[in-house]
């Protein structure tokens, strides 16, 4: 059986892909922590998009995002190139979604529950192993300590931003930025 990743050269493996998947998701669930923490905090301008009072959330976007990629992979499947765009989006969707997880649960809650940052540490831990990680059959020791490094280094970003805004009082003033809403 040929390997997906060598079987043709102008298509992606599945392996590259979910390396893409892996690097995009967390590249884009970071950016959108800082981006919505700069807006709280006014540093940015006010880029939340509203529907009269309705403040539209970014998991919303990322719901589209992953309906529309959807559709793509099962009306026109994309070949080539077009597979790593689809991966990309895919990705941005996953992560934009995963990202308030939280207020899946809870609705009306705060943003910056820490059921979001878990499900996405989960998530970027089973996208790390499906990247990286041979037929379960092949692990060595080597392949343990990569699942468990990647794992623990995305639980590291969590918890070190979790603990910065709590040493630093930040918590309880995105709470206040949040309930005021953007000027």
């Amino acid at each position: 059986m040929a390997n997906s990743d060598t079987a043709n050269s102008t298509e992606p493996g599945t392996r590259r892909l979910a390396r893409v998947v892996l690097l995009v998701f967390l590249l884009t669930f970071m950016l959108s922590r800082v981006v919505v923490f700069l807006i709280m905090d006014h540093l940015l301008p006010d880029l939340y998009m509203h529907m009269g009072q309705t403040h539209v959330h970014h998991l919303n976007y990322g719901i589209f995002l992953l309906v529309g990629t959807g559709a793509w992979l099962l009306f026109s499947p994309p070949q080539g190139h077009q597979r790593t765009l689809c991966a990309v989006l895919y990705a941005i969707g996953l992560a934009l979604t995963f990202d308030e997880f939280g207020m899946w649960l809870h609705l009306g809650g705060s943003y910056w529950q820490r059921a979001s940052f878990d499900a996405v540490t989960v998530i970027a831990a089973v996208l790390a192993l499906i990247a990286y990680a041979p037929a379960r059959r092949n692990w060595t020791r080597r392949h343990v300590v990569a699942a468990i490094i990647v794992t623990a280094a995305v639980a590291l970003f969590g918890t070190m931003l979790t603990h910065t805004l709590r040493a630093r009082q930040i918590g309880p003033k995105l709470q206040q930025l949040e309930e005021a809403g953007p000027k």
